[in-house]
């Protein structure tokens, strides 16, 4: 039974992450944090935290953003966005050394009248992370996109957390991702375990 570790703020805790669980619990051992994962250097320190319910990971799929674009007293962004690059490269880095695949969901959008949380923002720090993820050999699920085709229908009144109709989304799109992987895992281990044949380069 394959091991899923899933990280990440609200849009995890409150959102797709206990419908995630309930899906996959019978074909997997899921772990999640029963906390908000909130900023990236807080999940960072919730790696050492965690470690042992992290150890033997095969899939983490983990969300961060949110926290860190924030703009409260009018000065810019709690993390700078190079300053956000870098905590996350920091994250997958330390996540490809605990489990064979880590999986990035990009930040959702908000409503447009949140005063604190902007979408050009969002979109740009999106934008700025996901390159340097790919280089890593991360895997990303761009929930950002779908979810801002129909921002009203998917984001609730609250004008940040998913709607119901937005959590069914993120969900099927979280669970689709890590069978995905899983599959691929799969595969790649058969491939792995193949018998070997005297004749090299034949068919098998």
């Amino acid at each position: 039974m394959k091991k899923v570790v899933l990280l990440g703020d609200s849009i995890r805790l409150w959102g797709y992450g206990t419908p995630v669980e309930e899906a996959l619990k019978n074909e997997f051992e899921v772990w999640q944090p029963t906390e908000n994962c909130r900023f990236a250097q807080y999940t960072l320190r919730g790696l050492f935290d965690w470690r042992k319910e992290i150890e033997g990971a095969d899939i983490i799929h983990w969300n961060n953003g949110l926290w860190d674009i924030c703009e409260l007293f009018g000065d810019g962004p709690f993390t700078p966005k190079e300053q956000f690059v870098e905590e996350m490269v920091r994250l997958a880095t330390i996540m490809k050394q605990r489990a064979k695949v880590v999986i990035f969901a990009t930040m959702t959008p908000v409503r447009k009248e949140n005063i604190y949380n902007k979408n050009e923002v969002i979109a740009a720090y999106n934008d700025a992370v996901v390159p340097r993820l790919r280089e890593l050999g991360v895997e990303i699920n761009d929930l950002y996109t779908p979810i801002s085709q129909d921002i009203e229908r998917y984001i609730s009144t609250d004008l940040i957390h998913l709607s119901d109709e937005g959590v069914r989304l993120c969900t099927d799109m979280v669970e689709s991702a890590i069978r995905k992987a899983a599959d691929r895992l799969t595969e790649k281990n058969d491939r792995t375990n193949a018998p070997a044949t005297d004749a090299q380069g034949a068919p098998v």
